[in-house]
């Protein structure tokens, strides 16, 4: 007993302690952000968050300028041609979320037997929904998906899984994009610039391939060095400092992962490329309702040329009226017309607003459940008793 005794005083210390250190910390940075200038801080973050917002106003506003040159009653003309295609293409997007799902589940180098299905896929969902927001929507989603596996999973175990599919994830996209790219160098006519444009994304993609695979081989520590460097500038170095060991925790399960579990990155790597081909998928039965005569190898090449806009309007939040136009230029090269384009765009974009809605229903649901649990779990540690329904008397811990 005074060995436990003394355990608990020693921790109560440390933790007093760490609670005292933080405080004291927080406060520092206080005064320093005072001494430093606040104003001058709070103008710019301001101005960035006015910048973001401004950026996604004009996507809306070209998204709206599409609609209208379109033709709003064509647009309506087209979606009601694919009517019930919707509801199909609905359904092929949760499927879709599903094999993403095990993808992602593969990839956990831990046992995950206490992670449910349900919850894995919700996770998937929010992931997923946020991603579609751009470079800090996909930062979010992921730690909403983390936070949902709590202390079910390890904290770098998470993030390894989560680095590991997103690289396989890109990797497989590499992979259409650069395929879809050369066959359209091959069966379109290009005009001289957008050809030299097309020549170039295929080189810097095989380059990022080749390096990245390289650095697999070798164990190369590419993501940790790049933080490291990152984390010299005196505005990140505490922050960064923090979440460095996590970082390169997560770097070594993902550089480990193909020698350790074969299998499991085989799997992850296939579930991957099934996205995609869903995908695919997608893209010519939404085209085949509209009327378009357009073969599976004509739906391959749009998917990988509608990655390369995702990829250069991944700095606009949500992609708005870039996408859109985007894909109406695609259409053009292949004889179908641009309003067929937008709608093909309008299509996927219900499809996806359709599943971040169910998965932000469910995370409430589940955030709610969660809530109780913890809420029970209190109830039965009052006044330091443990409370049993099945005796009649508290049992002093």
């Amino acid at each position: 007993m005074g060995a436990a005794n003394s355990v608990f005083e020693c921790a109560f210390m440390k933790t007093a302690h760490a609670h005292i250190k933080k405080k004291a910390t927080r406060w520092r940075r206080i005064l320093n952000v005072a001494k430093n200038g606040g104003k001058a801080r709070r103008f710019r973050s301001f101005f960035r968050l006015s910048v973001r917002y401004f950026a996604a106003l004009v996507g809306f506003a070209l998204l709206g300028y599409l609609v209208v040159r379109a033709g709003p009653a064509v647009v309506w003309k087209e979606l009601q041609e694919v009517g019930w295609g919707v509801a199909l293409i609905i359904a092929l997007g949760g499927f879709s979320q599903l094999i993403k799902t095990c993808a992602w589940r593969q990839a956990f180098m831990c046992d995950i037997g206490g992670l449910s299905w349900s919850r894995s896929f919700v996770g998937q969902l929010i992931s997923d929904g946020f991603g579609q927001l751009g470079v800090a929507g996909k930062v979010i989603g992921e730690g909403m998906r983390i936070s949902l596996l709590r202390r079910m999973v390890p904290l770098s175990n998470a993030l390894s899984a989560g680095a590991i599919d997103g690289a396989l994830h890109s990797f497989t996209a590499v992979l259409v994009i650069v395929s879809g790219v050369a066959a359209t160098l091959l069966v379109a006519q290009l005009p001289s610039t957008w050809r030299a444009y097309a020549v170039l994304i295929v080189a810097v993609l095989i380059l990022a391939v080749i390096v990245a695979a390289t650095a697999l081989r070798n164990r190369w520590h590419l993501i940790g060095h790049a933080i490291r460097a990152i984390g010299r500038l005196p505005r990140l170095q505490t922050w960064i400092s923090g979440k460095q060991p996590i970082i390169d925790s997560a770097e070594d399960t993902l550089l480990n992962f193909c020698n350790e579990a074969p299998g499991a990155f085989c799997a992850t790597l296939i579930f991957n490329l099934l996205w995609h081909v869903l995908a695919i998928l997608e893209v010519y039965i939404i085209l085949r309702f509209m009327g378009a005569r357009i073969a599976v190898g004509g739906a391959f090449i749009v998917e990988a040329l509608t990655k390369v806009i995702n990829l250069a309007g991944a700095l606009n939040p949500g992609n708005f009226g870039t996408y859109e136009g985007g894909n109406m230029l695609i259409a053009k090269i292949f004889g179908v017309t641009g309003t067929a384009g937008l709608t093909l765009a309008l299509c996927r974009r219900v499809r996806t607003v359709f599943w971040a809605a169910v998965g932000g229903v469910c995370m409430m649901a589940i955030k709610r459940t969660d809530s109780a649990q913890v809420k029970d779990t209190d109830d039965g540690f009052e006044g330091g008793v443990v409370l049993h329904s099945t005796g009649t008397e508290p049992v002093t811990k």
